[in-house]
C-alpha cells in the first residue's frame, strides 16, 4: 500500500513522543494554593479536600518547608481569621492573619515567591467580597477596602497580588495605590475571568467563606458567557494587570484558549477545590486513576494556552514533571 503519509511514524517510542511533544510545561509554572488560620499549633485537615490542610502561623513554615522541597517555587496565600465583620477589617489589619502569615513566611522561607489572593469574603460577616449596601455588594466603596488590603499585603512581603473579588475597576485602583505607594514593581495577577461556579464548594468549607444570604452571581460571572469573559479580559489588561486568570480551568479550557491567543500577557488557570475533590473521591472509590487523571487534567489546561497553573496537586505535578509523565 502506498501511503506518503503516516502520522504514527512519530509515535513509535518514548524518545521520538518527547521530542514532538508539543505543550511543554515545568515546575516553575505551579502554584499552590494554602490555607492560614488563627491560633496556634493547627494542622487540621480539611474535610472536603482530603490531603489539604489549613494551617495556623507556626505551622505554616513546615508546610511551605514541604512545598518548597517538592521542587513548587510559588504559593498563594489564603487567609481565616478568627474574628470577622461587616467591613471584613481583619482582610487589611496590619496584624492580619495573612500579613502576619508572609513576614513568618518570608523570615523562614524566604526563597518561595508569595502571591495573595486579595478578596474580602473570607473576612466579612456576611461573606459577600465586599461592602454592603442593603442587600447589594456596594462596587466602589469596596475598591478603597481592596486597595488597602493588596497595600498591606505587600507591605507584609507579598510579591504578587491577586484581586478575586470581581468588582468592576479594582485592578486599577490596586494599580495606582500600589504605584502612589512605591511598590510600581509589585505584579498583580487578576482572577479576570470568575464565573459563579459550583466548584467552589469545597473551598467554601476550607475558608468558611459561604455567602450569608443569596449567591454571587451580581459580580461573578454568568457560566454561559463568553464574550462576556473576553471584555473582561481586555479591561483588566487596560487597568494594569500583569497575568490574567481564569477559574475554574477544567470546564473553561475554551475560555483559555480564546484569552491566550486575543492578549499578550501571560494566562493563568486555578484548578479549583471541586475539582480536587471529584479526583480525590472518585480515587477513593477506585473508579479512576488518581495520577493519570492528575496528568491529564494539568496537561489539557497548558495545551489550552494557560502558562501558569495553579492546582492544589501542584506537589504531585512537580514529581511527575520530574521522573518525565509529563512536561
Amino acid at each position: 500500500m502506498e501511503m506518503t503519509r503516516r502520522p504514527r511514524r512519530l509515535r513509535g517510542n518514548e524518545t521520538l513522543r518527547k521530542m514532538v511533544r508539543e505543550t511543554r510545561m515545568d515546575k516553575s509554572s505551579l502554584i499552590y494554593p494554602i490555607f492560614v488560620k488563627d491560633g496556634k499549633n493547627i494542622k487540621e485537615e480539611i474535610p472536603s479536600m482530603e490531603g489539604q490542610f489549613r494551617y495556623s502561623v507556626d505551622q505554616l513554615p513546615y508546610a511551605l518547608e514541604e512545598i518548597a522541597e517538592a521542587g513548587v517555587s510559588s504559593v498563594m496565600l489564603f487567609g481565616i481569621p478568627e474574628h470577622k465583620d461587616e467591613m471584613g477589617s481583619q482582610a487589611y489589619a496590619e496584624d492580619g492573619i495573612v500579613q502576619r502569615a508572609l513576614r513568618e513566611a518570608k523570615k523562614q522561607v524566604p526563597d518561595l515567591y508569595y502571591i495573595t489572593d486579595v478578596c474580602m469574603c473570607e473576612y466579612t460577616s456576611h461573606g459577600h467580597c465586599g461592602v454592603l449596601c442593603g442587600h447589594e455588594v456596594e462596587n466602589d466603596a469596596t475598591l478603597e477596602l481592596l486597595s488597602k488590603t493588596a497595600l498591606s499585603h505587600v507591605q507584609a512581603g507579598a510579591d504578587m497580588v491577586a484581586p478575586s473579588d470581581m468588582m468592576d475597576g479594582r485592578v486599577g485602583a490596586i494599580r495606582r495605590t500600589l504605584d502612589a505607594s512605591g511598590y510600581k514593581e509589585t505584579p498583580i495577577m487578576s482572577y479576570a475571568v470568575k464565573y459563579a461556579s459550583a466548584f467552589y464548594g469545597p473551598f467554601r468549607d476550607a475558608a468558611g467563606s459561604a455567602p450569608s444570604f443569596g449567591d454571587r452571581k451580581s459580580y461573578q460571572m454568568d457560566y454561559h458567557n463568553r464574550r462576556e469573559a473576553m471584555k473582561e479580559a481586555l479591561t483588566d489588561v487596560e487597568e494594569g494587570a500583569d497575568i490574567l486568570m481564569v477559574k475554574p480551568a477544567l470546564s473553561y479550557l475554551d475560555l483559555v484558549s480564546e484569552i491566550s491567543k486575543a492578549t499578550c500577557v501571560p494566562i493563568a488557570a486555578y484548578s479549583v477545590s471541586g475539582e480536587y475533590a471529584m479526583v480525590k473521591a472518585a480515587s477513593k472509590m477506585g473508579w479512576i486513576e488518581e495520577d493519570k487523571i492528575i496528568c491529564e487534567m494539568a496537561v489539557g489546561t497548558y495545551r489550552a494556552g494557560a502558562g501558569i497553573y495553579l492546582t492544589y496537586f501542584a506537589k504531585e505535578l512537580a514529581r511527575f514533571m520530574e521522573e518525565g509523565r509529563i512536561g
